[in-house]
């Protein structure tokens, strides 16, 4: 490992507190340009569909920046780097039916949080209010969740947090959980919660075993592809309702998806890949 052209930085809560700094920076960066843009061209940017999409990687792009600079570089004298090399078409045949299990597993955990209630019904109709803002452009909302969300995402959660803290001598295990229940937090909201957390942990599961940050962004891609594919067509987030079965036929298929799946890629698929 220590040729290997992937620097092998560890991620502490120093590495967090630079990751968060990074996020202040750039939220402040795209906080001041749109103030700019009101004094001279008299036009709020927030109201912009295609503006949310840019300052979102504007502020994705600096966080990782600074983790580059100020963690990665001084720790390892090499820049910040990752594996993006694709695998046999095998593994795309074990990982993509292994995704879908968990996804239909996670909506149905969903599914059991309250919508209604004192506390539960006013921060849900918040969070409905802000995602069909979200909505509004298709083809905005497509590239922000279908591309560029996972990209990024993958990066941080993935290649840089699950990463660091397995290089740190953290258990594999432990590392993925982490990093999911840290990439489930970040959504700010308890029905993506449960799902982001649940997912994270199978595409961390694939990065580490795969050694490719490739295949857990195409997994990341392929969730959010359906989920707004749902609600495009269906105006809501749920395969139970846009295919008219029960809720506990999606779990049942999800269970029977994923560990079948799950059984093939983890011990029946020998092949391990390596950084070099």
């Amino acid at each position: 490992m220590e040729n290997s052209r992937y620097p092998k930085f560890t991620f502490t809560w120093i590495g967090g507190l630079i990751l968060f700094a990074g996020f202040v920076v750039g939220s402040l960066a795209v906080g001041f340009f749109n103030v700019f843009w009101m004094l001279f061209f008299k036009e709020n940017l927030q109201y912009k569909d295609w503006f949310l999409m840019a300052s979102n990687a504007v502020v994705f792009l600096i966080s990782i920046a600074f983790f580059d600079f100020f963690v990665v570089r001084l720790q390892t004298k090499q820049k910040l780097n990752f594996n993006f090399s694709p695998t046999n078409f095998y593994t795309y045949l074990l990982i993509f039916p292994m995704m879908l299990g968990m996804m239909f597993i996670g909506e149905f955990v969903t599914s059991q949080i309250p919508t209604t209630g004192p506390f539960f019904g006013k921060y849900y109709d918040f969070f409905t209010d802000l995602m069909s803002q979200l909505t509004d452009n298709p083809v905005v909302m497509v590239l922000t969740a279908v591309i560029i969300a996972p990209i990024f995402e993958e990066i941080i959660f993935r290649g840089i947090i699950q990463k660091g803290m397995i290089n740190n001598g953290m258990q594999p295990w432990k590392a993925i959980v982490f990093a999911s229940i840290i990439f489930g937090l970040v959504h700010a909201n308890p029905w993506q919660f449960v799902g982001a957390v649940l997912l994270g942990c199978v595409l961390g599961l694939v990065y580490h075993k795969t050694k490719s940050l490739l295949l857990p962004m195409l997994l990341h891609g392929f969730n959010n592809l359906c989920s707004s594919v749902l609600i495009l067509y269906t105006k809501n987030e749920s395969f139970s309702k846009a295919l008219k079965v029960s809720e506990w036929v999606i779990l049942g298929v999800g269970i029977v998806l994923f560990s079948l799946f799950y059984y093939l890629f983890m011990k029946k698929y020998k092949v391990h890949y390596s950084e070099i």
